[in-house]
């Protein structure tokens, strides 16, 4: 299983360079977002970090309109007919995970929550976790449109990551819970962890379709 190499393409360059274009935007949303993260703990909602923010929501906006436009394609053109459930909704997941990037940046500027500096690092290697967890997501997104066999050990690297980055949520969210923080204060941290780990929980949710697409086309 998954040893086929196998393109989606045959006529269809523009779509194939839609969908590379929305895999690039999810690697690049992801280096944003970490160096966004780092920029907040040092400065908190700083113009510095208003441009970034607003950097990463440029690149979620040009996703949605490269989705908009692989669905049209999709649809008008008639394209890949075979696949082209499967392939509309592995496009809509990838924007999910996008958009969760997003709307976690915009969370922190909208709250401009107060983090101690012990929890700086913790929270930069969540982020860290999480960016790379999407990013494997994209290099396995793109291996199903080119080459099978690429797509289970990105999914292995996804999972793995998924993994490490809720322990670490779980053990940053204890450390918190267990300060002198007012409850007010641990419960909005609380709230900026899980967000920030729900973006590694939605590219694993994203991985687990794109397996069963491949197995689907590899019976």
């Amino acid at each position: 299983m998954f040893k086929v190499k196998f393109s989606l393409f045959a006529h269809t360059k523009e779509l194939e360079r839609k969908i590379d274009e929305l895999h690039d935007k999810i690697i690049e949303i992801s280096m944003v977002f970490k160096k966004a993260v780092h920029l907040f703990l040092q400065e908190k909602r700083s113009l510095n970090y208003r441009q970034l923010s607003k950097e990463i929501k440029t690149i979620e906006h040009d996703a949605d309109i490269l989705r908009r436009s692989i669905e049209n394609s999709l649809y008008a053109q008639n394209l890949i007919p075979d696949f082209r459930g499967d392939v509309l909704e592995l496009v809509e997941n990838l924007d999910k995970v996008i958009n969760e990037f997003d709307e976690v940046a915009h969370q922190l500027y909208l709250e401009n929550p107060d983090v101690p500096e012990t929890y700086h690092k913790p929270l930069e290697d969540l982020v860290a976790q999480v960016s790379e967890c999407a990013e494997n997501l994209a290099f396995a997104s793109r291996a199903f449109f080119k080459d099978f066999s690429a797509v289970r050990n990105y999914s292995k690297k996804v999972y793995f990551m998924e993994h490490e980055s809720d322990k670490t949520a779980a053990k940053l969210t204890e450390e918190i819970f267990a300060s002198n923080l007012e409850l007010a204060h641990k419960l909005q941290l609380k709230t900026i962890i899980s967000e920030v780990a729900d973006i590694a929980d939605l590219a694993e949710n994203c991985v687990d379709q794109l397996l069963i697409y491949v197995i689907k086309r590899d019976i």
